[in-house]
């Protein structure tokens, strides 16, 4: 497809409307001229590739701008009407935008997407009629409502294409061969003035408004129209930038104009709910008894050797003290625990309500896009991911103020086409969950409830149409299922069919037939071309490392205002009085090249933040796995809660809990985690926020790009004739620019940064600005206006999509701040933690919000195999992390001492695995040698042994009470510390130390399976038993002690003096060590003697070797007999 595009001059040019060139209304002022290419079904060839680059402009060598814009030519002349821009996003939407770096970026218009039929008008490949004009196979664009879009009175159904031609040449209608009316809408043949009242303008002349104050639905946006033109509506003006106390003028900061009649006392968005002083005050004096009675028992173990055996006693010396050490840095930051309370109510009326303001109720809530990043769809199951961004595009939020975004990093057809199969599917599932309030909104979740469905539901049609859409998600899954074999099947007709020609043109050249035919074996598109991602049979720039960036707009963006069903829409279902619009849905895979470190998952995340920025720039993002879904539809609003408030322009992001499904009852590996999610998470909140997990997450884009938390002290005064040397305060809510907030980075410097995106840089101040809290109240000091984000967003254009291809190329990022600064960090395989430290270190603080019903739900690995290697991951990271700049004992002075403790042990955690291991190890060797830690246990030991351990029961309670957990999980998270620690944490240790001394890295993988066999059990895989290297050390430690304790019983019954003091005090710490090994041993044991031979072999191995040693160390004494 790629080398087929530049057969055939162009016949027909894309035309940019002469708005905005990207989504924040800048115009492209680079100099750069990009073209683009594209393949109708019928082969004809529309060139819009890339010229020649311009060098001889200002930039050096080393910055060479790809900015993107279609110039103005004779042939090119930008439209005057909207109706042509809603054609070109249209037209946008239904191509495949491809390209990368020395390569021609092109767009290839999508005739079809998908096998199955495609229906809402939003989706990507649907298309309206047949164009009427002769041997044209175009089709007919569709409005919002699927109604095809005719220019002309006389209803003659012509394509964009022809469309642009017959303008371009005589202007004429090729039915009626009248002239088109220049101002026309394309799709709104009547125009503006049919039944619109025509309101007089700012210099009082009545006339009718431009295509840009009309929202895509064709009615009058009246708040722009006002906006604009300081225009009266009714009784008194109703937005005057004059006197709302927020543009020029002085007066206190409210103007009468912006309050409505109906106005309501100011109210917080949320609060804080302190701990119950009968909890947290004893929590805090135990922990300051336990730290005096540890330092005491310290000072006396130390002045109180063991004589007989130094060599034990200096060890457990030494890693008790580290214990010690580890307690105080995992306890201290858990002083100031706190909870928190949202006001959705409060919320809608401040941002969603209508008002004399605004009448229709447009939202006022910042613009939020969704990431969501898969790399393998045979380890990420595509259905997994498709239900997620179902879930997501059935959030409840404003719709026109959502995008998704879905980052394919293995650039597989099968990926895409899911995510396609989802968008279609969603034109009945969104809809269905806004009709009936579903929750959960991911359908395999909703479908797979053990509840009365009908529960809470008032409409009679609900049981009728939850059939229907049942009926519709198996099919769905059906399909979704039989991708892997379609394709397969596509492609291998289209192969044959390409061998078939290839050899027919070898026999019409003369070429001999026996010759082998070699054509590469290709993946192939639903619309007969070759995908440009990743092939099945891996080819030259066809590979998972190896391929084009791709970007889909799957889904184009929304009209601002709702678009209610009706009865006579050709629906499923009845959607009447519900919006049936659908949030924008965007497939990207980034191109990756041999040659280039592409950062794993975090240089994915940093290319979708730049694409994003270029096509919605929400001010807002929020990160999810692909196997994490929208549990709560809430979830956004309850997060918005503490952005919008007063304070929330210093909030970096707002971290949700993490909730697994699929665990078992018994959580026997801690899958749960709730020890650190609800207690040491809701510990860090009281102080400078909890830190990033990688999931749930949803942050703010200007935090992302680097800059310190705003200061309005700091920051530069207006500039404004009327008001020189006025602080910048409450009263002032003008936009900043970037060097404003950073006096180093100045507009030279912005692409060493960022990149050489003028869009980029061009909507980095935008998302500030959107991103602000309103300024409502005298005490928010750094807000923006009501009303501000009511103006609908800009419709894409092929400039700003191909601007986006740009910026997820490889060579994008080189001798930029990406990745170092910018963005996600790299140099860490646990880089969501450096992200999040790098944040706190710059002085932004977080929240975290704990929903009343879960905000999201995930699934972790139940197999203890599994397990041990997500935990071998997570400490590699943090040793990474400890040898790294991003260490917190280098932080700043911004990090405050609570919270560089906690990131302190973030580091430092895996290296106790050290002195665990060792500690495991001393009861079996007391009761080896007959000797014990201490000389004997005298009272002054046993008392300190009993204190220290009744106040850390006394702790586990209180922390129980405060946090919510249970005893149970308390206990599971003590027990998979130990098995952890001395499997995973060792072996990363390990790693960690071989890769910084000798730069040699070493890959703990797998290396024997055992299935289970009853497909049946969801927990099936709870009891398969796969052998890995990281189970050897806590076997060693199980069989030591468990021999230990058989030897020393032996020898103290035969004894002629039996110690049983030491004996009982060293088989007691050897059960202690056992007790929590006891959930590994279970998971070796597998399910109905399903343990693999190599268990066992391993087993008597090691209990062999160690009575062996034993013996050669304290062979048996030789009795001489007579």
């Amino acid at each position: 497809m790629a080398a087929s595009l530049n057969r055939e001059p162009s016949k027909k040019a894309i035309k940019s409307p002469g708005g905005s060139g990207s989504s924040q209304g800048k115009t492209n002022s680079s100099g750069q001229t990009v073209k683009f290419a594209r393949r109708t079904s019928s082969g004809r060839y529309v060139s819009l590739s890339r010229e020649d680059l311009d060098m001889s402009g200002e930039l050096s060598g080393d910055y060479m701008d790809y900015t993107v814009q279609i110039p103005a030519t004779p042939d090119n002349q930008p439209m005057d009407s909207s109706g042509a821009v809603k054609a070109e996003e249209q037209y946008v939407s239904n191509s495949l935008f491809t390209g990368g770096f020395n390569s021609t970026t092109r767009a290839h218009l999508m005739d079809k997407v998908i096998d199955s039929e495609v229906t809402h008008p939003q989706m990507a490949g649907a298309k309206g009629s047949a164009c009427m004009i002769p041997a044209c196979d175009g089709k007919v664009m569709k409005d919002e409502r699927g109604v095809d879009i005719t220019p002309c009175d006389c209803r003659f159904k012509i394509c964009r294409d022809c469309y642009l031609d017959a303008q371009k040449n005589t202007g004429l209608c090729p039915g009626c061969k009248e002239q088109y009316r220049v101002g026309d809408e394309f799709g709104d043949p009547s125009g503006y003035n049919n039944g619109t009242l025509q309101l007089p303008g700012a210099d009082g002349k009545r006339d009718n408004m431009s295509a840009m104050k009309r929202n895509q639905t064709g009615e009058l946006d009246h708040n722009r129209w006002l906006f604009e033109n300081k225009g009266t509506y009714g009784d008194g003006n109703a937005f005057d930038p004059q006197d709302d106390g927020y543009g020029d003028g002085g007066g206190d900061g409210f103007g009468g104009g912006l309050l409505d009649a109906d106005d309501k006392a100011w109210k917080p968005l949320g609060k804080i709910l302190p701990i119950a002083t009968a909890i947290i005050t004893p929590y805090r004096i135990l922990i300051f008894v336990r730290l005096i009675v540890l330092s005491l028992f310290l000072h006396w173990r130390v002045v109180n050797p063991n004589n007989d055996a130094r060599w034990l006693w200096l060890m457990s010396i030494i890693c008790e003290i580290w214990f010690a050490f580890s307690w105080i840095l995992d306890q201290t930051p858990k002083f100031f625990p706190i909870n928190r309370q949202t006001y959705l109510e409060v919320l809608h009326d401040k941002f969603d309500r209508p008002s004399p303001s605004n009448p229709t109720g447009r939202s006022d809530l910042p613009g939020t896009d969704f990431f969501v990043s898969t790399a393998d769809p045979d380890k990420e199951p595509p259905l997994t991911t498709a239900n997620t961004i179902l879930s997501i595009l059935a959030i409840d939020y404003p719709v026109e103020k959502l995008a998704c975004y879905v980052s394919d990093d293995g650039g597989a057809l099968l990926t895409f086409e899911a995510m396609a199969e989802a968008a279609s599917f969603a034109d009945l599932w969104v809809p269905f969950c806004r009709k009936h309030n579903i929750e959960p909104r991911n359908p395999d979740s909703y479908f797979a409830l053990k509840v009365d469905p009908t529960k809470n539901k008032s409409r009679l049609d609900f049981v009728k149409d939850r059939r229907k859409i049942k009926r519709e998600y198996d099919e769905f899954k059906v399909r979704i299922n039989g991708l892997p074999v379609s394709i397969r099947r596509r492609s291998d007709a289209f192969h044959a069919r390409e061998e078939m020609q290839q050899l027919k043109h070898m026999r019409e050249n003369g070429i001999d037939p026996l010759e082998q035919v070699k054509v590469p074996k290709a993946t192939w598109m639903a619309d007969g071309t070759h995908w440009p991602g990743a092939w099945s049979v891996p080819s030259s720039d066809h590979a998972k490392g190896d391929h084009s960036g791709i970007l889909q707009v799957m889904l184009k963006p929304p009209s601002p205002d709702p678009l209610m069903g009706s009865a006579d829409d050709d629906k499923l279902i009845d959607f009447t009085d519900v919006d049936i619009r659908l949030p924008m849905f965007v497939y990207m895979s980034r191109e990756k090249r041999p040659g280039y470190d592409h950062n794993k998952k975090a240089g994915a995340m940093n290319a979708l933040v730049r694409a994003s920025a270029i096509l919605s720039n929400g001010p807002f993002i929020l990160n999810l796995d692909c196997d994490h879904y929208i549990y709560n539809c809430k979830a956004v609003r309850e997060g918005m809660c503490f952005m919008m408030d007063k304070g929330g322009e210093n909030i970096c992001y707002i971290q949700f809990p993490q909730r697994f499904e699929g665990i078992d009852p018994s959580d026997r590996y801690a899958n749960h985690n709730t020890v650190f999610f609800d207690g040491n998470m809701r510990a860090l909140d009281g102080l400078q926020g909890p830190m990033y997990v990688g999931t749930g997450t949803m942050f703010r884009r200007f935090a992302l790009y680097g800059f310190d938390p705003p200061n309005p002290d700091k920051l530069p005064v207006k500039k404004d004739d009327e008001a020189q040397g006025e602080p910048l305060t409450q009263s002032n809510t003008q936009p900043l620019t970037a060097s404003d907030f950073d006096p180093d980075l100045d507009t030279n410097l912005l692409p060493k940064r960022f990149g050489n995106s003028t869009m980029l840089a061009e909507s980095i101040p935008v998302a500030e600005y959107q991103g602000r809290p309103v300024a409502d109240h005298p005490s928010v000091k750094f807000g923006r206006p009501p009303g501000a984000l009511r103006v609908p967003r800009d419709p894409l254009n092929a400039t700003t999509v191909a601007e986006a291809v740009s910026a997820i190329s490889c060579w994008y990022e080189d001798k930029t701040e990406w990745g170092d600064r910018v963005g996600w960090i790299y140099g860490s395989v646990t880089e969501d933690v450096v992200t999040g430290y790098r944040m706190h270190n710059r002085g932004w603080r977080s929240v975290y919000c704990v929903t009343k019903r879960d905000a999201f739900r995930g699934s972790a690995p139940i197999n203890l195999t599994d397990r041990l290697h997500q935990v071998l991951r997570w400490a590699t990271g943090s040793v990474e992390i400890f040898f790294s700049r991003n260490n917190a004992f280098l932080a700043s002075m911004r990090l405050k001492l609570l919270q560089r403790l906690a990131y302190i042990n973030v580091g430092i955690y895996p290296f106790t695995s050290i002195f665990l291991i060792v500690y495991c190890f001393l009861p079996a060797l007391s009761l080896f040698s007959g000797q014990f830690i201490v000389a004997n246990l005298n009272i002054t030991f046993l008392v300190y042994l009993l204190t220290i351990t009744i106040c850390l029961i006394a702790l586990a309670i209180l922390e129980v009470k405060w946090s919510g957990i249970a005893l149970e999980e308390w206990w599971r998270n003590e027990q998979f510390w130990l098995i952890s620690g001395t499997s995973a944490h060792l072996a990363a240790v390990v790693q960690g130390l071989l890769k910084v001394i000798a730069g040699i890295e070493i890959s703990f993988t797998l290396t024997a399976k055992s299935a289970g066999e009853d497909n049946e059990d969801i927990y099936a895989d709870l009891y398969l038993v796969k052998w890995t290297s990281l189970m050897i050390p806590p076997i060693v430690i199980a069989m030591v002690n468990i021999i230990a304790i058989a030897v020393a019983f032996s020898r103290e019954v035969y004894a002629l003096n039996p110690q049983w003091a030491r004996f009982i005090g060293g088989a007691f710490f050897s059960f202690w060590v056992l007790a929590h090994l006891y959930p590994f041993a279970k998971g070796l044991m597998g399910r109905r003697r399903k343990t693999p031979t190599i268990v066992f072999v391993w087993s008597g191995l090691i209990a062999i070797t160690l009575s062996l040693l034993w013996v050669a160390i304290n062979p048996p004494a030789v009795v001489v007999v007579g």
